[in-house]
């Protein structure tokens, strides 16, 4: 969490420009179409890497489908989740959120250009409406990413369970799923450290309709799975070849330790 408040305490006037700009972008959306917020959006997530000292190493992005709507189904591990995937995706794409942990200041702007889905953790009808319309903004060709183990809890590269509901919105209209996995997106928020990070995105083959069209939700989440976990030991073993954030896996037992 060192990083995270430092970021906000050293970047107080860029965060305060930030939010303005990204309030005054949703105001006039008429002026600002989605590409020209989702361009802030990336200028946002580059100055929090700059000052975060955040790497994040990008694969397979020629993997993409070039058109249509899609969602990207990751694994979760922390607050960097979601910045590093659109890092990584330099076309708009929007994210289903927490309704909770997106009010958080200036996640909440980020949300807001991205036209985010935001869910009530308890609200099951509210849920039910949002997810609709996130299937249909697929199907008229919108991005989401979409995270089906639903939350995160300090699970680093470990994978929970993954939540079968989730894949109905994609089921329901057809869509490409695109799995995506992510490497060490927990590190820059959950040590107590400002050294240098390195996180890891890859995007995965994307499985098709005509793919899974006789498939259960249960069984498309098991397949996701099984593909997000065979690449998070790629991902492993590139982390150890390259050495990166050797010094977090030294300390890693460690409780509390500035490293």
């Amino acid at each position: 969490m060192l990083r995270f408040y430092g970021v906000i305490i050293f970047s107080i006037p860029l965060i305060l420009y930030y939010i303005l700009t990204a309030n005054y972008y949703c105001s006039h959306e008429d002026k600002y179409d989605e590409y020209a917020r989702y361009g802030l959006v990336l200028r946002i997530i580059n100055s929090l890497k700059k000052r975060g000292r955040i790497r994040t190493i990008t694969f397979n992005k020629d993997k993409l489908p070039k058109e249509g709507g899609y969602i990207m189904y990751s694994n979760h591990q922390g607050k960097y989740d979601a910045l590093g995937i659109m890092y990584a995706h330099e076309t708009p794409c929007s994210v289903v959120m927490d309704m909770e942990r997106s009010k958080v200041l200036l996640t909440n702007q980020v949300i807001n250009l991205v036209n985010g889905k935001r869910l009530e953790r308890n609200n099951i009808k509210q849920q039910v409406g949002e997810l609709n319309k996130l299937s249909e903004e697929v199907k008229a060709g919108r991005r989401y990413i979409y995270f089906p183990e639903g939350k995160y809890d300090h699970n680093g590269n470990h994978l929970q369970e993954f939540r079968a509901g989730a894949f109905k919105c994609a089921k329901q209209v057809k869509a490409p799923i695109v799995p995506v996995a992510i490497y060490d997106s927990h590190l820059p928020f959950d040590f107590n450290s400002l050294r240098k990070v390195i996180t890891q995105v890859c995007f995965l083959d994307p499985i098709y309709y005509e793919e899974y069209s006789d498939k259960t939700t249960k069984e498309i989440s098991e397949i996701v799975k099984q593909r997000i976990e065979a690449q998070l030991a790629v991902l492993e073993e590139n982390r150890a070849k390259n050495g990166f954030n050797k010094k977090f896996y030294e300390y890693r037992h460690s409780d509390d330790v500035a490293v």
